[in-house]
């Protein structure tokens, strides 16, 4: 029989049990390809529990117990990781996982073989865009994670490089597995978007848009400060639409974001189902994304697979993304962001350009591409146990 036909992989689910951000869209797209490639459906643990399936919310009590620990005691953090790492700890002996992959960062302790993801190194590099707390658990656990880690998978060539030069790890233990995206995200008629873009107040082609969770790392401020400078009429015509959950530091740009509000020139809806986005890109006119720093980008190859001009950063990953399918700019540049949208809003030359360029570049990022080169991987490094 074929080693990997003997595999039992573990994976914690975690992250696919609140809202999905990056790393949860990560997470669930992992899974759900996994569930259909490998011979053995993974084991998923969900912090107090192991399942074969996939749920989208916590056991019940769960949330409330992790409340009260951090209400009642010392060193929270500590004390719930302590409690996660022993149910870990018996679900692995229980159903015999061999081979353990962490796609959140921070992985627990394991025997056997690891595959640990790192999906950038924010914290790292840009340690003011993150809370106290979550420094601390970074700078606390991520050295010894990636010691002892059997392999380390990256979104990009630009974080394979970040792990190498800063932890010191050997390029033959570091793979880059670029990420996907889903068949859902492709060019909408006005038709198909109307439902979603009336819940919103919205109108096809007729407002610009941007998508993450609202932090000082995404760089929203910029594209405020860049939308504030185009005309009032064009702001008028054409709102800027901001989707995304309140993230930390928030209150650094909420005050002047305050009048365009009142205005209705910024929209800001918040976190918008996963099933409402491909609407939401189809129908904006463009799409802005001068993110600080990114280990992959997942908004923007949205963006283009939904046949939308994107504006991003040149910085990080993101030029592997967007390539020359899109518009990249220096992310503090509000002046250079506002005259890149206006153009785009006025030429429709170059808006068609852009939108062809972007949709045939996205068709070569898919989820199934990802799982079998996360799989390839697998068999590496299982190729070495006895």
């Amino acid at each position: 029989m074929d080693l990997f036909n003997r595999v039992r992989v573990g994976i914690n689910a975690v992250p696919i049990l609140s809202p999905l951000t990056g790393v949860g869209q990560y997470t669930y797209r992992l899974i759900t390809e996994l569930q259909q490639i490998l011979p053995h459906k993974p084991w998923l643990f969900y912090g107090t529990s192991w399942d074969r399936e996939i749920r989208t919310a916590a056991a019940p009590g769960a949330r409330e117990l992790n409340n009260a620990i951090k209400r009642m005691m010392p060193h929270p953090h500590l004390i719930t990781r302590f409690l996660k790492q022993t149910r870990f700890s018996s679900g692995v002996r229980r159903h015999k996982v061999n081979l353990y992959h962490e796609p959140a960062f921070l992985a627990y302790r394991f025997k056997g073989p690891s595959i640990v993801t790192i999906h950038d190194l924010s914290w790292v590099r840009h340690p003011e865009t993150h809370p106290v707390e979550r420094l601390r658990e970074m700078n606390r656990f991520m050295p010894r994670v990636v010691e002892h880690a059997s392999h380390i998978v990256v979104d990009s060539d630009f974080v394979r490089q970040e792990v190498m030069s800063y932890y010191g790890v050997p390029g033959d233990r570091v793979t880059t597995v670029l990420l996907g995206v889903g068949a859902e995200f492709a060019p909408l008629d006005a038709a198909r978007c109307q439902p979603v873009l009336d819940k919103f107040g919205l109108a096809y082609g007729n407002y610009l848009l941007t998508v993450g969770t609202l932090e000082p790392r995404k760089n929203l401020s910029t594209v405020i400060a860049a939308f504030a400078r185009l005309p009032d009429d064009m702001r008028r015509r054409l709102p800027l639409v901001i989707v995304g959950m309140n993230g930390w530091g928030m209150d650094k740009f909420s005050h002047g974001l305050r009048h365009m509000i009142e205005r209705g020139e910024v929209r800001m809806l918040g976190y918008v189902d996963q099933a409402e986005l491909p609407a939401l890109y189809s129908g904006a006119r463009l799409f802005a994304y001068p993110s600080l720093y990114e280990g992959f980008g997942l908004p923007p190859l949205e963006a283009m697979a939904c046949g939308v001009p994107v504006i991003a950063s040149r910085r990080a990953s993101l030029p592997e993304v967007v390539g020359e399918a899109g518009i990249l700019v220096e992310p503090m540049d509000d002046a250079g962001i506002a005259g890149h949208m206006r153009a785009l809003i006025e030429d429709d030359a170059l808006h068609t350009r852009l939108a062809n360029a972007g949709r045939v570049r996205a068709t070569a990022f898919t989820w199934r591409k990802f799982a079998h080169e996360t799989i390839a991987v697998y068999k590496k490094i299982m190729s070495h146990v006895d």
